[in-house]
């Protein structure tokens, strides 16, 4: 039973960064049609870690994102402190500062997964 959980647990980051390019898949979709489809291109090595898992793409995937989220962290506090202005556009800040912290700690549960297969 243990095993089983551990199996599925490993899966939850590639599951949340899959939901997330299905999500912003379907938000550009309703606005620009065909032209949203390369955003599918983003969960291909997510799905691939879930059916096929490969340590070298894992930690590729996980460096990545954790660079990406940081840079994305310091835009969030940069806009939540008013230290200078990013966007003319001011979107819910909650819900921007959830998905930007929980994209950095499944991008560090990639890193996690990966370096304990090293192990």
């Amino acid at each position: 039973m243990s095993s089983l959980i551990n199996k599925y647990t490993n899966s939850i980051p590639y599951l949340y960064f899959t939901a997330v390019s299905a999500y912003w898949f379907t938000v550009i979709n309703k606005e620009e049609g065909i032209a949203a489809y390369p955003i599918l291109l983003f969960a291909i090595p997510f799905l691939w870690q879930i059916v096929k898992p490969n340590k070298n793409l894992n930690f590729t995937l996980g460096i990545t994102f954790v660079c990406i989220s940081s840079y994305l962290i310091i835009a969030f506090l940069s806009d939540a402190l008013k230290l200078i202005s990013l966007s003319c556009i001011n979107e819910p800040l909650l819900y921007g500062g959830i998905l930007v912290f929980a994209n950095f700690v499944m991008a560090l549960w990639i890193i996690r997964n990966s370096l304990k297969e090293a192990i």
